[in-house]
């Protein structure tokens, strides 16, 4: 069913709001729709080095600390797993554009 002409101005004034608004735009651009995911992924790391850290500090204690660290440490490679796969190989691609390379250039002296 096609929409009236007053339903198809409605449509139009939305859009162009929603074109106008740069907060909104940032949030579902590319990058800004794997943003949130990225941020987890980051933070899953940094508890996952923590674990780590926890299984070498908990085996000078008890053996059973160190398996609880290291339970938690799977945990956090699963989670980051999760949230690799929410993203997506697109997703992916799409944040490795964004980081900053760095050029290494050899010379011979």
């Amino acid at each position: 069913m096609p929409l009236s002409d007053d339903e198809q101005r409605i449509l139009r004034e939305i859009e162009d709001q929603l074109k106008s608004d740069e907060k909104f735009a940032t949030a579902v651009s590319s990058s800004g729709l794997y943003r949130h995911s990225a941020r987890r992924v980051s933070w899953w790391l940094v508890l996952m080095v923590v674990c780590l850290v926890g299984i070498v500090a908990g085996l000078q204690i008890h053996f059973l600390v160190a398996f609880g660290a290291f339970v938690g440490m799977l945990g956090c490679a699963l989670a980051i797993e999760r949230q690799l796969r929410l993203i997506g190989r697109a997703g992916v691609q799409d944040l490795a554009q964004k980081i900053p390379k760095q050029r290494v250039k050899f010379t011979r002296e």
